[in-house]
């Protein structure tokens, strides 16, 4: 018996000991529900929760999985980060929204955290000044033959940038600290970087290429999201014309992946969160890119989903021949059945625009009646418009597209249509733009692109 009793407090030891706390006191919270959640990678989980007593008083536990970045957040919903390193950590401060009552009592790394936070905008404001004071004494004749200023704004931007690399530089070696705040300075200071301190864009960019995303600091860190779309938006931002981003945006994917292939779990993570960022914002070169490099990757296994979803860049790529339709029976135009044509090549206008939509898709609410505005001037332009449905009910595909004015089609077979799957249509709404061969000329994610397209190509091109 005692044997076993021994064993118990052996395990019963070994699981507190791994358990840390946070504990405080916020004055104007007592009685409220606060609650501790942290990150893992794109996504937040909740670690503990517990009630504010009657004076404010408060204590939340996490353990040693919890590693990282959390925060708290209570019915104000306003978050204050805090650093889960294994230390006890203990703060005060009237409520997580008076942000300037709050102080961190104990916990070493906390206390660096909190100190950095606090002064390094003030420093970045400061140099952004001193930056601004620079150009007026260098470049207006009023105050450029005044030599001295210069060389004194000069100096306090140069002991500005000293100072804050020697906190970093003196944070304690191998502590989670001394990693994450130099990475969450990298984050933070993209955009003062693209707009007051351009020079530094190409070592920016090179920092960005060094992160690691198999990292287990970098996932719990919060950070996860933030260091890709700023990455890929200091690319898109830093100046270069559009195909000069678009090598750039190459550059980083390659390397990315040198990272990436090591962990299969997050390769599939960072591809599916960046092919749609990339989509989103309409930089197609560098999403085809991305697909076909996912797809090219043999050391790791994409998830069927995300492999579906980027197959179709491979077949149905800018450049490619999009297959032919064949209509059937269902064929309408205003809602009368048509038998002008049976498939898509014996269209003749110089160009088709294919959209594969349904009634019951909120985006294709939004998106086809853009289309159903513009097809006059698309038509008198040469863009003839075939609006292809996935609906399953004829009575309802009918109503829905009665007041449509280009041609409509649907099999009624959903994701199983041939034409969906030749397509390669793995949500609605989506779109292609032909021109009279066939080719994929544009694959827009929004009407307001495909109208853009035509005003810039059609309108203007023929002035």
């Amino acid at each position: 018996m005692k044997k076993y009793l021994f064993i118990f407090a052996i395990l019963l030891v070994s699981l507190t000991s791994y358990a840390q706390s946070i504990r405080g006191n916020f004055s104007l919270l007592a009685n409220q529900l606060i609650r501790l959640e942290g990150f893992s990678g794109l996504k937040t989980y909740p670690i503990s929760t517990a009630t504010i007593d009657g004076k404010g008083n408060f204590k939340l536990s996490y353990a040693k999985e919890d590693f990282g970045v959390a925060y708290l957040i209570s019915s104000d919903e306003k978050p204050l980060f805090v650093l889960l390193t294994g230390e006890e950590v203990e703060i005060s401060g009237e409520a997580l929204s008076a942000v300037e009552t709050i102080q961190v009592k104990k916990g070493k790394e906390n206390l660096l955290f909190e100190k950095y936070a606090k002064e390094h905008p003030r420093r970045e404001q400061a140099l952004s000044a001193w930056i601004y004071l620079e150009k007026i004494y260098s470049l207006d004749p009023l105050f450029s033959i005044q030599k001295t200023p210069i060389g004194n704004i000069q100096a306090e931007k140069k002991r500005i940038k000293e100072e804050d690399a020697s906190f970093l530089s003196n944070l304690p070696t191998g502590s989670y600290v001394a990693w994450f705040l130099p990475t969450r300075k990298l984050v933070s200071d993209v955009s003062t970087i693209a707009q007051y301190r351009t020079e530094e864009i190409p070592a920016t960019i090179a920092a960005f290429r060094q992160l690691d995303y198999t990292n287990a600091r970098l996932y719990k860190s919060g950070l996860f999201k933030d260091a890709i779309e700023s990455h890929f938006w200091l690319l898109e931002n830093s100046g270069k014309s559009l195909d000069s981003v678009f090598i750039e945006m190459k550059t980083s994917i390659d390397a990315m992946f040198l990272y990436l292939i090591k962990n299969e779990d997050r390769l599939n993570e960072v591809t599916n969160y960046l092919f749609d960022l990339l989509e989103r914002h309409s930089l197609f070169q560098a999403s085809e890119y991305l697909a076909l490099k996912a797809l090219n990757e043999t050391s790791c296994t994409l998830n069927a989903d995300l492999a579906k979803q980027l197959e179709s860049y491979r077949a149905m790529k800018k450049g490619n021949i999009a297959p032919d339709i064949v209509f059937g029976k269902n064929t309408y135009l205003n809602g009368m059945s048509q038998n002008m044509f049976s498939r898509l090549t014996n269209l003749t206008t110089p160009y088709t625009l294919v959209v594969f939509g349904a009634s019951w898709c909120p985006k294709c609410k939004e998106e086809l009646p853009k289309a159903i505005q513009n097809y006059v001037k698309w038509r008198n332009l040469g863009v003839e418009v075939i609006y292809i449905s996935l609906d399953t009910d004829q009575a309802v595909f009918e109503q829905a597209v009665k007041s449509y004015p280009f041609f409509t089609y649907c099999d009624f077979l959903k994701w199983e249509s041939p034409v969906v799957k030749d397509y390669y249509v793995f949500g609605t709404p989506t779109v292609y733009l032909l021109n009279n061969k066939r080719e994929i000329i544009l694959r827009p994610t929004s009407i307001d692109q495909v109208d853009a397209w035509v005003d810039w190509v059609l309108v203007k091109g023929n002035k």
